[in-house]
């Protein structure tokens, strides 16, 4: 009988849903043993469901080919199956907030990618390395859901991983005003070129919601944990502009830093370089060591080369220089399916067992 963690994984078949599958095989604390998504997939075995729709640069592992895929909408069945689920499903905001609660209900811990939970005031959304502490208010959603066991914890989202983790390396040098651009990936709208080619040497001005996330979220994660609910921080205040680039993984950022104590560029690095946190500290399976690397060459990070820095996990920084309108600026990239999407989920995970919130059942 193996002792690792049963994983469910809701809307399996997406995009995200892929990701995840592939993130997790072979993963020495948790095992992939139930799949649910839409009715239309249900009844038939994972690799039936998604044909040829499979959009990882890696072969469907073998393990999941022939689980049957479960209806999402049957939650107790799917929640009897497993000691915690990962969401990744496709549904109006008001429908993922309902049926993320009501797995939370039957005792079993959701870890979500979506966004629908990110302003509830007492759901964590973190990134292990800046804002564990949060996972502190997940005691009082319990008391909210009446449950014991079962919560809902979420992941950020994916366009601000390439700059809020580089501006709480510099917290000490009080950034107070930021500008940033994101260059967002197609793979963030889960698709392929073969599913978008008008992206094809194409830039699209707008992302329907995600400059308002890349704003506002980062002082979310900022914030301090009071009377059980998580109060947002005031500043940096953040102005972005994000934009769909012909890239297939990979957001990159440029962003423009102002500081009320003026540091040096050998400050700034050694910042960066220096940064860890607790899933470092812990050594868990999906930390990257090395969380933020600051990269010389005057032509880097390049998604092409970068993407996949420890194992797309880690954040790449580069061209950090002088600004003669605000302080320093600098270009930050991470991948947004991995980092910014199901491996931050999945690091969630881990910190979340590790502090003893997701156990067996």
């Amino acid at each position: 009988m193996s002792s690792k963690l049963r994983v469910g994984i809701l809307g399996a078949t997406g995009m995200v849903g892929q990701r995840f599958i592939s993130l997790l095989e072979n993963h020495p604390w948790f095992e992939v043993v139930t799949l649910a998504a839409s009715p239309r997939s249900a009844g038939k075995t994972y690799e039936e469901a998604v044909g040829g729709r499979w959009k990882m640069d890696t072969p469907m592992p073998e393990a999941v080919k022939n689980i049957v895929v479960m209806n999402v909408n049957d939650v107790e069945k799917v929640a009897s199956t497993v000691d915690f689920v990962f969401s990744a499903v496709d549904m109006s905001k008001e429908e993922i907030k309902a049926i993320e609660e009501e797995y939370a209900k039957t005792e079993t811990p959701v870890v979500s990618n979506n966004s629908a939970h990110r302003w509830t005031p007492d759901v964590p959304m973190v990134v292990p390395e800046i804002n564990p502490e949060h996972f502190e208010v997940i005691e009082s959603q319990k008391k909210r859901l009446g449950t014991k066991r079962g919560f809902i914890a979420v992941k950020p989202n994916c366009s601000i991983q390439s700059y809020a983790p580089v501006l709480t390396a510099w917290k000490e040098f009080e950034p107070y005003e930021v500008v940033a651009t994101t260059y967002q990936a197609i793979s963030g709208a889960g698709k392929t070129f073969k599913d978008w080619p008008e992206m094809v040497g194409n830039i699209i001005p707008y992302i329907g919601g995600e400059e308002e996330k890349s704003e506002k979220e980062p002082l979310r994660i900022w914030g301090k944990v009071e009377d059980g609910v998580i109060k947002p921080a005031q500043e940096p205040v953040i102005t972005c502009q994000c934009i769909r680039v012909p890239v297939l993984n990979g957001h990159t950022a440029a962003v423009f830093v102002k500081f009320r104590k003026k540091p040096t560029k050998e400050q700034l690095i050694k910042a960066l370089t220096e940064f860890k946190g607790l899933p470092q500290e812990l050594d868990l399976p999906s930390a990257p060591k090395q969380f933020i690397r600051y990269m010389e060459e005057d032509n880097r990070p390049q998604v092409s080369l970068d993407v996949n820095y420890e194992h797309g996990m880690g954040i790449s920084v580069g061209r950090l220089r002088e600004d003669t309108v605000y302080d320093w600026k600098f270009v930050g990239l991470s991948h947004n399916t991995v980092r910014g999407a199901a491996g931050g989920a999945i690091l969630c995970a881990e910190t979340l067992k590790a502090k003893g919130y997701i156990q067996a059942k």
